[in-house]
């Protein structure tokens, strides 16, 4: 008997109970090797029901999936002249599999037929699982989690925020990212992607805040052939997505026209093309992101409502980098490693101060640049303080380079800087005492110490901390 893929064999009714039985285990081992040959293991329920049609001469044989409140015994048959049925649990708690087959009136299903569709059923059972399994992403390894979206830092901060995306990312909820610019909310929706079981789809972004006003409803959702002269037909932002996830970032900039469009779209999960006939239903997941509140926003009247509620259902606040400074050396390291062609790159220990003690507005961003433009500048493979911008180094450019120019000493320097801490406390020396961790008697020490020297043209060194502020 071949075991070919065109198998075809009709069956005898005349068996004797044994020759059915054993004829039974034959039949299904010849399925069994067509199912292995298949060359589209996509569809392996649907390529059983073909050989089932052919194998027992049924009129019609179809496959579904039904769900029952009730527990389901193991096998539920249900049997009339010229119909046949089975319903078969799977895995997932009340979920069934249920073959159907019809036959002409005049020759009904037998019992070797009724054992054949049994058994037919409970393989069918195996390969729906099997087929919905396929199709979910495996389980991320380590690995593949830490090098999805590089959200560095070993804060505090950072480590709930990973958490954070990490139970969302599970979900296919719609996702609204805060926070200032520069702090990575791109970075963060990469992740929610790279994480979730979209991964396997597209990950599409759009700067809302760059779309032209005339042309965001073909930018979004698309356009005909022909809409107007001149204009060719193609796909808008949400069906390139689809399947995936599409990163609408600085939402808070869409005009309110804009909004009220959006809105139809994510309530109904349908597009409808500029100049089309009909929706589209697309299957997209929505991660927003916004630089402003979207909540004060609403208040002022500046942001849909009704937007608002369908966005913020599940909000993340990633938080900017002065608050966790902790993280700017390992943000450096690897900023600085992405450069190293020509060899490695390092700073030295008071350039990495002077990064901490910046207050980063432009965030991780920002950070990045300054670590590009240092690279560029630098005359060595070690970037120092005088490589880093002048905005930046902030007390540095202006207290301690000065000092080290006319070879201060630890006392002198100390002085100095004693007498800036004093001066931004108003001249308060118990808060300056707080400020700097020292007693009383040892700031009087150093408010008394007068340097050998001065700087050319500063005068008295109290007049030097007035003139630097």
């Amino acid at each position: 008997m071949d075991a070919g893929p065109n198998i075809s064999i009709a069956i005898p009714r005349q068996w004797r109970r044994a020759d059915r039985r054993a004829g039974l285990d034959q039949l299904l081992r010849h399925v069994a090797a067509d199912l292995v040959n298949a060359n589209d293991r996509r569809h392996l329920s649907n390529l059983l029901m073909d050989r089932l049609r052919q194998l027992a001469g049924m009129r019609g044989v179809g496959l579904k999936e039904i769900t029952s409140a009730r527990p389901p015994r193991s096998v539920q048959p249900i049997r009339a002249r010229d119909y046949v049925a089975f319903a078969v649990p799977v895995k997932e708690e009340g979920r069934q599999v249920m073959l159907e087959a019809s036959f002409d009136a005049r020759h009904g299903p037998d019992d070797w037929t009724c054992q054949l569709i049994e058994a037919a059923a409970s393989l069918a059972a195996v390969l729906v699982e099997t087929e919905r399994l396929a199709c979910t992403p495996a389980p991320l390894t380590t690995a593949e989690r830490d090098g999805a979206a590089p959200l560095i830092g070993s804060s505090e901060a950072m480590r709930l925020l990973r958490e954070r995306v990490e139970r969302v990312a599970n979900t296919n909820f719609t996702v609204l990212i805060e926070g200032e610019s520069g702090v990575g909310k791109e970075l963060v929706a990469r992740q929610i992607h790279e994480l979730g079981p979209r991964r396997q789809g597209p990950f599409v972004a759009i700067n809302c805040a760059a779309l032209v006003e005339t042309l965001i409803e073909a930018e979004l959702f698309g356009i005909e052939e022909r809409t107007a002269t001149g204009v060719r037909g193609r796909r808008g932002k949400f069906e390139h997505a689809d399947g995936g996830t599409l990163f609408l970032d600085e939402i808070s900039d869409l005009s309110a026209a804009a909004q009220a469009k959006l809105l139809r779209v994510i309530q109904d999960l349908t597009v409808e093309r500029v100049g089309g006939s009909g929706p589209r239903q697309i299957n997209t997941r929505i991660v927003a992101a916004t630089n402003r509140p979207l909540a004060g926003l609403v208040d002022r009247a500046l942001f849909r409502t009704d937007l608002f509620y369908r966005l913020s259902g599940v909000e993340i606040r990633v938080p900017p980098l002065r608050v966790r400074k902790g993280d700017i050396l390992e943000l450096t390291q690897y900023f600085l490693s992405r450069h190293e062609g020509r060899g490695r790159l390092t700073m030295t220990a008071a350039a990495v101060d002077a990064l901490i003690a910046y207050d980063w507005p432009g965030n991780v961003r920002e950070l990045e640049r300054m670590i590009e433009g240092a690279i560029a500048t630098a005359e060595s493979r070690q970037i120092r303080v005088d490589d880093l911008p002048v905005s930046l180094r902030g007390g540095y450019g202006e207290h301690l380079v000065p000092s080290c120019q006319v070879g201060d000493t630890m006392r002198a320097w100390g002085s100095r800087y004693a007498r800036l801490v004093l001066e931004k406390n108003a001249g308060n020396k118990r808060q300056a005492c707080r400020a700097l961790d020292i007693s009383y008697h040892t700031l009087n020490s150093y408010l008394r110490y007068r340097p050998a020297k001065t700087p050319p043209g500063t005068g008295h060194p109290r007049e030097l901390v007035s003139s630097q502020n």
